[in-house]
């Protein structure tokens, strides 16, 4: 990313989560004067154990190293009594996901941003050279500005600053899981995914953050139905819960201009408050990082990204991955795993789900039944996103 004659010099963030910091951390590495706004007294993010593709190697180097806690090589994939399994040729990553904040944190401020904390972050006005925000929370609470040629929104799926710039507001999905012992014949390096389609369109899943400990959760709709599937699948499997963690995720329904203007300056959306989540899995980490460096590369080139023109193409594949598996029944995966021969898993240990247009192009290619699979399930109709006015439920 080279900056073209006329550079921003000042940059606001509002928010302090991972593409946020990564954005911030680009552009002041550039020399743009970068100034982050967060809410928290102090930066504490909620601990929260994910899964991510090698890509967030290639993407932070080693940045991303102190989060990781641990590797892994193999899925295995259950629905109704049959199993499949799937060797990774390069292995995915357990992240903590507060670990990451912190460590991008300390990059950008080594970069140079500077940080404000206790700031609850109020409106956005237009000025003379660009972007006024106004927040609270300086000293005695007093409200404070903050001039800028350009504003990120990276507050999340319910963005504040997406919000008084235009932005609709995004529906989202609850993420719900629960910290478990392990059994002692656990599988080392090994993720465990069941389809119930009865409880839930995603699945739950079982990551090993360690040889003793993993995270067992789903994705929902329903915010209490879901923590009442998850409580009852933990039973059933024998799973003693030690702590849960929970999130509302965005659902990518299509893509969001990351772009708008107001004054004289330009609002910038990354991460969550951009909906930038795979809806395959409902995974936001590496394709928030990407939409956050496509961010500071338009903000340095003039509006001009080509990491966003390739992160749109990608989303938008996830999504037609989505609508063909969303109505799927327990008949449908079972017959999916079945589908499952030696070349669709060997392609599917070679590409990430962080190359979905590869992935998908090169299975249809092998097994043309999925295709028929995917139609069947577009046909069968109903939108991904849950109903307006879902219940938040407590996750």
């Amino acid at each position: 990313m080279s900056p073209q004659d006329v550079t921003p010099k000042t940059i606001t963030v509002v928010g302090g989560s991972a593409a946020g910091l990564y954005a911030a951390g680009l552009l002041a590495e550039a020399g743009a004067h970068v100034d982050v706004i967060e809410r928290s007294e102090t930066l504490a993010p909620l601990p929260r154990t994910l899964i991510v593709t090698s890509r967030m190697r290639e993407l932070l180097g080693p940045l991303g190293e102190p989060s990781i806690l641990n590797r892994i090589s193999r899925f295995e994939l259950f629905t109704d009594g049959r199993a499949a399994q799937i060797e990774l040729t390069v292995p995915d990553l357990i992240i903590e996901r507060s670990t990451l904040i912190r460590t991008l944190a300390g990059q950008a401020e080594k970069a140079g941003a500077r940080f404000h904390f206790g700031r609850r972050f109020i409106q956005l006005k237009p000025a003379n050279k660009g972007i006024r925000l106004i927040a609270e929370g300086g000293a005695n609470g007093a409200m404070e500005e903050h001039e800028s040629q350009a504003v990120i929104g990276a507050d999340g799926a319910a963005s504040k600053v997406a919000q008084t710039a235009g932005w609709p507001r995004q529906r989202t999905v609850p993420l719900v899981q629960a910290i478990v012992r392990l059994p002692a014949d656990y599988p080392a390096g090994t993720v465990r995914v069941w389809f119930v389609p009865d409880d839930t369109p995603y699945f739950y899943w079982l990551i090993p953050e360690s040889a003793t400990q993993g995270a067992l959760g789903l994705i929902g709709e329903d915010g209490a139905a879901t923590r009442r599937a998850l409580d009852h699948f933990l039973e059933r499997k024998q799973f003693e819960p030690l702590a849960y963690q929970g999130a509302r995720i965005p659902v990518y329904h299509r893509w969001v201009p990351v772009k708008r203007a107001v004054g004289a300056g330009d609002v910038y959306l990354v991460g969550d408050a951009a909906g930038q989540v795979k809806v395959t899995t409902v995974g936001g980490i590496v394709t928030g990082l990407r939409g956050a460096a496509g961010a500071a590369e338009a903000i340095l080139n003039g509006g001009r990204s080509k990491i966003l023109k390739r992160l749109r193409r990608e989303l938008d594949t996830h999504l037609l991955i989505r609508r063909g598996l969303h109505r799927f029944q327990q008949a449908d995966y079972s017959r999916l795993v079945d589908l499952l021969g030696v070349r669709a898993r060997q392609l599917l240990s070679i590409h990430t789900r962080d190359e979905a247009a590869r992935v998908l192009w090169n299975i249809l290619r092998t097994e043309p039944r999925f295709a028929l699979m995917g139609l069947r399930g577009v046909l069968m109709g109903g939108s991904i996103a849950p109903p307006e006015g879902a219940a938040e439920g407590n996750d």
